[in-house]
C-alpha cells in the first residue's frame, strides 16, 4: 500500500512539473495549413489581393506571454484573389514571381523573425521582428493580437511593409518618374494569422 501511495505521489508530482513547466516555457508549433497569410497592393487605378502560405513557423512563450518566434513564407505559393486566372489573375501571379519583383526562383522563401514582443495588456502587444526578403533583411515594427493558453495560441496582425527596402521597385512612383496611372503605391500591407499549438 505504501508503494501504491508513493507511485500515485510520484505520478502527481511529475504531472505536476509537467503542466507548470509549460506554463513556464514553451515553443510552439505553427499549424501551416489552418494559419493564412494574405497581401494587398495598391495602385493609382485600384489594387490587387491575394494569399500565400506559410512553409513552417513556432511562437515561444513564457509565463503565460508570447515572447519571441517566426515563420517562413513559401513564395512560390503566392495567389491572385480579385482577378481569375484566364482574366489576368495567372499573368499578375507570374509577374509577382519574376525578378522584378519577388524573384521567386531565386529567392523561394521569405521569413520574420520576432526579435521583441511587448505585451501592451490584455491580448495585445507590439513586435519588433527581422523580415527578410530577397536576402535582404530590415527591421518592422507592427501590432498584434496574441491568445494564448498552456497548449495553444492564435496570433493576428496587419503589417505595413515598403517594398522598395527589399529592392522591389518596380512601378514605383518614388523611383522612376512619369508613371503616371501606372504607379505601385511602395507600401502594401499583410494580413497574418497563426495558429499554434504544442
Amino acid at each position: 500500500m505504501k508503494n501504491l501511495g508513493f507511485a500515485v505521489g510520484s505520478l502527481a508530482v511529475a504531472l505536476l512539473l509537467t503542466a507548470f513547466t509549460l506554463g513556464i516555457k514553451a515553443t510552439l508549433n505553427v499549424d501551416k495549413n489552418a494559419s493564412k497569410i494574405t497581401w494587398k497592393g495598391e495602385k493609382v487605378t485600384g489594387f490587387h489581393a491575394g494569399e500565400i502560405k506559410i512553409d513552417n513557423g513556432t511562437l515561444s512563450v513564457e509565463n503565460g506571454k508570447l515572447t519571441g518566434g517566426g515563420f517562413a513564407i513559401d513564395m512560390n505559393s503566392i495567389t491572385c484573389t480579385d482577378l481569375k486566372p484566364t482574366e489576368g489573375g495567372e499573368k499578375l501571379v507570374g509577374h509577382l514571381k519574376a525578378d522584378d519583383f519577388f524573384g521567386v526562383a531565386k529567392f523561394p522563401k521569405a521569413t520574420l523573425a520576432i526579435t521583441k514582443a511587448t505585451w501592451q495588456g490584455g491580448n495585445n502587444y507590439k513586435i519588433v521582428a527581422n523580415l527578410t526578403i530577397k536576402n535582404i533583411t530590415k527591421e518592422i515594427k507592427f501590432p498584434a493580437v496574441v491568445s494564448l493558453s498552456d497548449k495553444a495560441a492564435k496570433a493576428e496582425a496587419k503589417i505595413i511593409i515598403d517594398r522598395t527596402d527589399f529592392d522591389v521597385k518596380y512601378g514605383s512612383g518614388s523611383v522612376f518618374d512619369n508613371l503616371g496611372d501606372k504607379t505601385i503605391y511602395d507600401n502594401f500591407e499583410i494580413g497574418v494569422t497563426l495558429f499554434a499549438k504544442e
